[in-house]
């Protein structure tokens, strides 16, 4: 892998020094942004719209809130095995760097001395978007252009190779899909053990949501006898 990038007329690296080449010809400013995004901005939009996620399943409630808490928990879980996943693959790669090899590129954070591929902020937020989408729809929309706005800065940085990025997003998918169906299976009891505490149960579903779930199912109740009575 690391000799594909030895040659410029590499697609790969065309399309490197393209887009670093934004960098470049934007005002310093703008990179500085771009790279605080790059590294720790867009991480923490991906949190923050996991627990957005899920505050809304939360407020719903519903028979199935349990399973849906499951399946927005499995997010963040997927991305942390993704990263996992990456150290051996990085280390039986051995690719280097893109500014090691290449000259001309404006790198703009520092410090980057391990492997390129594949990218692990790419792994971590396609792992996330694509839990969030097995979730939730919405959400995993709105996760998945996070991901790919990801995937163009780091690019953008010149820290990663594109295929660096796609890789990423290759491993961050298979694993959140791959592994999605013993993931619900195993966290859905817990979830519904949690929603069954009187204190942890707020986790699952709002409070309100459940005193009003318990006042119909007492209705219900009390109209039984009185439906049986015009039945008959």
């Amino acid at each position: 892998m690391a000799g594909l990038a030895e040659s410029g007329s590499n697609p790969d690296v065309d399309l490197l020094y393209d887009i670093n080449g934004l960098a470049k010809e934007a005002p310093h400013w703008f990179d500085r942004v771009m790279a605080f995004v790059g590294e720790w901005g867009l991480l923490l939009a991906m949190v923050l719209l996991v627990l957005w996620c899920w505050t809304s399943v939360r407020r719903r409630g519903g028979e199935n809130a349990a399973a849906s808490v499951a399946a927005i928990v499995w997010a963040p879980l997927a991305a942390g095995i993704g990263v996992l996943v990456n150290v051996p693959i990085r280390g039986f790669v051995d690719r280097p760097r893109p500014f090691v090899d290449h000259q001309g590129l404006d790198v703009l954070v520092t410090g980057k001395t391990d492997y390129s591929f594949v990218s692990d902020h790419a792994t971590l937020t396609m792992a996330m978007a694509v839990g969030l989408f097995v979730a939730n729809r919405k959400f995993g929309l709105l996760g998945l252009g996070l991901a790919l706005l990801e995937g163009f800065c780091r690019v953008y940085m010149g820290v990663h190779y594109p295929t660096d990025v796609i890789g990423g997003f290759a491993l961050g998918t298979a694993v959140a899909l791959l592994l999605s169906p013993l993931a619900t299976a195993l966290l859905t009891p817990v979830m519904k053990a949690v929603e069954r505490s009187p204190r942890a149960g707020r986790l699952i579903r709002a409070r309100g949501e459940r005193a009003a779930e318990t006042v119909i199912s007492g209705a219900r109740q009390e109209s039984c006898p009185q439906d049986r009575d015009l039945a008959a």
